[in-house]
């Protein structure tokens, strides 16, 4: 049997005729840059998330990056963040000349460890005259980046209440975690609307995925939402005048149109995840590998509805690659997410971060698989994949 990681030739199959109707009723108007179809979509999904406003952009990478730069965060700054995540994640903090600092993750979760974060601030950090300042190198540190990461909220009680006592923002790279929530304040809360700001990708393979490149900033602030909107087109406010200096992070009317027609299925997509990860799970126990593989951490089970969304499956074992070199000859697809610690990338050496430093986050790129999950995977192709791992590490 062959399990592909993901595959959307069915979800694309159910929505053709809406989405072929929504892009040639976008081909006839002529009007593809900013207009009704993103309008539209901004609104549902502010609905949808519950932040007080929603703006298009170009990428998540582009989310992220257009709000650093309304912040005005640059050369003398630090931004806290984790160094288990995908490369935008930091590499958007350097681009606007500040400094990434990592702290490590926690090992169930893969988050950012609000623990080592504590620690770090108190122990590498002091507060000056209002500001925390990394006595290392001098640098304000301006914010904390924590990444919802594979569909999990992080614990963002701990870490907003962290930031707070720093007087940090809170940036939230929501990219993996459309729809997931958590009891925030007491409340439940999804990704992406708890902290000054949330940055959300629609790259295709995204639990709402466009047909390119797309993102999405969040905030709930009327002035931060119109500095983000007169950013992603080059800091114009009116059309040619230009008080700053933004870029071109406009979301095209054609994505927009997309996810539009996607958007209402997403609540049920994400519930299929879940029960698919829910079978995972009893047949890994069937099979009696639960002491052989660590499951994905669900620590909001029972607390709130869309406890995870599941855009990916991940498990974990020490002999990870050799793993992956038995289902790719069962023809099961994996991915590894992420192989190399973002501390420990080529272009971040000048930070002068070494191995061993962050062990937690060496340790889950050694040893984590991402397995097939996709709302329309079987549950034959399901024991397919447990049933192949069983056969190796037994």
């Amino acid at each position: 049997m062959r399990v592909p990681l993901l595959d959307l030739s069915e979800q694309y199959s159910s929505l053709a005729e809406p989405i072929r109707q929504r892009l040639d009723e976008v081909l006839a108007s002529q009007r593809f840059i900013l207009g009704p179809n993103v309008t539209k979509f901004e609104g549902a999904i502010a609905k949808f998330t519950g932040a007080g406003h929603a703006i298009g952009v170009s990428s998540g990478t582009d989310a992220l990056l257009v709000v650093l730069m309304a912040m005005g965060i640059g050369p003398g700054d630090a931004v806290l963040t984790t160094p288990y995540s995908f490369f935008a994640t930091a590499g958007c903090v350097a681009r606007v000349g500040a400094r990434p600092l990592f702290v490590d993750i926690d090992p169930a979760t893969y988050h950012i460890s609000p623990a080592r974060l504590t620690d770090f601030l108190q122990n590498q950090c002091e507060r000056r005259d209002g500001q925390t300042i990394h006595r290392a190198t001098g640098q304000i540190l301006r914010a904390i980046v924590p990444v919802h990461l594979f569909g999990l909220c992080c614990d963002m009680n701990a870490i907003d209440g962290i930031a707070r006592e720093h007087g940090l923002a809170v940036i939230e790279d929501a990219a993996q975690a459309i729809g997931a929530e958590i009891l925030f304040q007491s409340r439940v809360t999804q990704a992406g609307t708890m902290g000054l700001y949330g940055c959300f990708s629609f790259y295709p393979s995204k639990n709402l995925g466009a047909a390119g490149d797309a993102g999405l900033v969040t905030c709930q602030d009327e002035a931060l939402a119109a500095r983000i909107r007169a950013f992603r087109e080059h800091g114009m406010e009116p059309r040619y005048y230009h008080h700053l200096i933004g870029g071109n992070f406009r979301i095209d009317e054609i994505q927009a149109a997309i996810l539009d027609v996607k958007l209402p299925h997403l609540s049920g997509w994400s519930a299929a995840r879940r029960a698919a990860a829910d079978f995972y799970r009893e047949e890994f126990t069937r099979a009696g590998l639960t002491g052989a593989v660590e499951l994905p951490a669900e620590p909001y089970r029972g607390q709130v509805p869309s406890h995870h969304i599941y855009h990916q499956y991940v498990i974990r074992t020490s002999r990870r690659d050799a793993l992956r070199d038995h289902l790719q000859k069962k023809s099961v697809g994996t991915a590894i997410y992420y192989p190399v610690g973002l501390h420990e990338q080529e272009c971040f050496s000048y930070l002068g971060y070494g191995r061993g430093d962050l062990p937690e986050t060496e340790r889950a790129a050694a040893q984590t698989l991402a397995l097939p999950i996709f709302p329309e995977i079987t549950r034959a192709a399901q024991t397919y994949v447990v049933d192949s791992i069983a056969e190796f590490l037994r």
